[in-house]
């Protein structure tokens, strides 16, 4: 037996503000590609749920370009390393060369798709031209005395780049080989952020953080003229040409996203995301592609939180937002067919299982790392709690997507918490205490430091430091300690799970073993052989049956168990990079995991 993927939630792109985030599209118009985190995400347009995630770089990812032929992708990170990979099968890496001693910015291909400039912030050099396949030298990007933000290459002979800069210049190179030709100066007065040649070759166009945009000769690099001036109220951080040639879209941090007629010089179809009259930072567009190959004219731009909005001429609101995590997810639960998420910065998500894609949960939501998130027991309230280390305790309404209540002040760091007998317990770095109705009822200091929680009727297991597991019993809001279990364990408790019946308790430790007891008979030990992960244990869970446990690690594997036969296990190595951070069942056979990369993905068990 084994898991097979059934399918990757993708990650959203990685953004930062003041700065273009690139987003690329495959030549059928099928694909964005884009980076997020330590990986490259290949992403369906049409079915956002179906994703491929390219993992190969050890640095953070800046810049993710399709080839002309559709087969390969270019990948730039902070490192300076360029990988060229398959993306038409199984991603495997054809090269990987290190371009800069700092990070990529842009990357461009020749409409061979042979040759590549890779450019960015280095130290002896801003950029660079190389074969593919090879790796060999193809010119020299040279002219700028600042980090290079973007270049384009022509896709016709005779071939011509473009590259635009930190020092407010463009610079045209003749090729190939790649060899400066002429430094444009005097268009833009600050930072130029994007370039690119019109699909035909007949004119290339610029844009920047001086809201200007100027239009280029495709064949000398003759400046043309500005279109447009004073439209843009922000900085112009992207820039996309139509197919025909004959209409480009930019994107900008006044929130707008905007299709130009370059002959009429204006835009003939404005975007505004956000709300009317509120200028708000999350909203700025930040990368927009307009991908080639499709019939509905579809524009894709990205915003600073990361959402990918799909926008269609004609209407005046996107026809569907893609959101995602763009920091690692640190906590996970299950609610029916929602599943929740948390990630490092605060941001709370809803998943709807069937449909692979999330919803912002909205409201009053945790401005720092989400610690924990837990189910009401009750079906009937549909409610998830969260706590954070902004040291606030919050409930969700499942239904609504929305932070209900106000926030309970907890007075200290969470480590935990669980949900039972419509009481809250929330674990601290020396007491465990108890909520209800958002009001902390009582509080119970702990001899030993409290790791884990769970909890199923009146029955409380917490997990310490002291390598033992504490059994309380809940009468009203009071909890007395009755027993304690795992005498054997040889580092602390890290993750603990009772079965949907409260008939089996999962432990597992800091050294990565996990134990099974049978809860109802005294916690009698099952089995102790439940010992291939590396690293700390980080989450549990028992499927409906109550045969099988999935378990998620920072060794970044996946693990499922079973009770009848504790020496077999089934196994996904490298599930998530950066660790495992929550697992659940989705369904019989069927698990879901989340983790550090910030993605969740779908895992199904096959004989």
């Amino acid at each position: 037996m084994s898991l097979v993927s059934d399918a990757i939630w993708a990650a959203s792109p990685t953004t930062t503000r003041g700065q273009p985030t690139p987003l690329s599209a495959d030549p059928k118009g099928e694909r964005i590609a884009y980076a997020s985190g330590k990986s490259i995400f290949l992403r369906s347009i049409d079915d956002p749920a179906a994703s491929k995630q390219y993992t190969q770089h050890t640095a953070p990812t800046t810049v993710a370009r399709f080839s002309p032929s559709g087969f390969y992708v270019a990948s730039g990170d902070v490192s300076g390393a360029v990988k060229v990979w398959d993306c038409a099968g199984d991603g495997a890496t054809k090269g990987d060369y290190h371009i800069i001693a700092g990070r990529i910015n842009d990357i461009a291909w020749d409409g061979d798709s042979q040759r590549i400039i890779a450019v960015g912030d280095g130290k002896e050099r801003f950029g660079h031209c190389i074969t593919a396949d090879s790796g060999n030298s193809v010119g020299e990007i040279s002219g700028h005395s600042s980090q290079i933000n973007t270049v384009t290459i022509r896709q016709q002979r005779p071939l011509r780049a473009a590259t635009g800069s930190d020092d407010t210049s463009i610079v045209f190179y003749h090729g190939a080989p790649f060899k400066f030709n002429t430094s444009l100066r005097g268009q833009h007065n600050r930072f130029v952020y994007g370039t690119a040649f019109a699909p035909d070759g007949s004119v290339f166009a610029s844009v920047g953080a001086d809201k200007r945009i100027w239009l280029y000769d495709g064949r000398t690099g003759e400046a043309k003229g500005s279109i447009g001036e004073g439209v843009h109220t922000g900085s112009i951080f992207g820039i996309s040409w139509a197919k025909d040639s004959k209409k480009f879209v930019t994107a900008s941090a006044d929130q707008t996203v905007r299709i130009w007629d370059p002959e009429a010089g204006k835009a003939v179809q404005t975007w505004r995301m956000g709300e009317e009259g509120v200028a708000s930072i999350l909203d700025q567009q930040v990368g927009v592609v307009w991908p080639a190959g499709r019939r509905d004219g579809l524009v894709v731009s990205v915003d600073l939180e990361g959402n990918l909005n799909y926008l269609v001429e004609g209407s005046q609101k996107p026809t569907r937002v893609v959101r995602g995590h763009q920091k690692n997810i640190t906590a996970a639960g299950i609610s029916g067919s929602t599943f929740a998420t948390g990630s490092y910065e605060g941001r709370v998500l809803a998943w709807d299982l069937s449909t692979g894609l999330a919803d912002k949960v909205e409201g009053a939501a945790h401005s720092n790392y989400v610690a924990g998130i837990a189910t009401a027991e009750s079906v009937s309230e549909a409610e998830l709690y969260t706590v954070g280390w902004d040291d606030t305790l919050r409930s969700i309404s499942v239904p609504t997507k929305i932070f209900i209540r106000q926030a309970s002040e907890l007075g200290s760091q969470p480590k935990g918490l669980a949900v039972t007998a419509g009481l809250v317990l929330v674990l601290s770095s020396d007491s465990i205490a108890v909520y209800q109705d958002g009001i902390k009822a009582t509080s119970f200091p702990t001899s030993y430091a409290p790791t884990a929680i769970t909890a199923h009727g009146f029955t409380v297991a917490v997990g310490g430091d002291d390598k033992l597991v504490h059994i309380y019993t809940l009468s009203g809001t009071a909890l007395k300690e009755t027993d304690t279990v795992l005498r054997r364990a040889t580092s602390a408790i890290s993750a603990l799970a009772f079965s949907a019946s409260g008939q089996k308790l999962a432990v597992g430790t800091g050294n990565g073993k996990v134990y099974a007891f049978e809860a109802a008979r005294e916690y009698k030990l099952i089995t102790d052989r439940w010992s291939a992960h590396t690293a700390r244990i980080t989450c549990l869970a028992w499927d409906e049956s109550e045969k099988h446990a999935a378990s998620g690690s920072l060794d970044t594997n996946v693990m499922v168990w079973s009770t009848d036969d504790p020496g077999k296990r089934i196994k996904v190595l490298n599930a998530h990079k950066d660790g495992v951070t929550g697992v659940a069942w989705a369904a019989v056979g069927k698990v879901i995991s989340a983790g550090g990369d910030a993605c969740i993905k779908v895992w199904s068990i096959k004989a």
